[in-house]
């Protein structure tokens, strides 16, 4: 099966903090997830969306089978962060992505 990619970073010292919060949220949903020693997970119908905790940004990565998938999981996730992170002003940058 072809896997398409995208990695997202979000520059932040709250990294930890924000990944907790994002697959808490998204649990909450009824969606399969889970966040330990600063990293975790959330799979959605549409693909997986994993987080890393960096000192300095929390990172992001969405795994799909379509490009499209990935986009809008792309969207979800970043929405979500944004939104928690508004204080702070978060954004995030996302490379272009690829296809495995």
């Amino acid at each position: 099966m072809t896997e398409f990619t995208s990695v997202g970073r979000s520059a932040t010292d709250r990294a930890s903090r924000y990944g907790s919060q994002l697959v808490k949220h998204f649990t909450h949903k009824d969606l399969e997830g889970s966040w330990e020693d600063g990293r975790g997970f959330v799979r959605f119908s549409l693909g997986l969306a994993e987080f890393t905790a960096a000192d300095d940004a929390l990172i992001m990565r969405v795994v799909s089978s379509s490009e499209d998938d990935v986009a809008r999981l792309r969207d979800v996730v970043e929405r979500h962060l944004v939104r928690f992170g508004n204080r702070e002003e978060l954004t995030v940058s996302w490379d272009s992505g690829s296809q495995d």
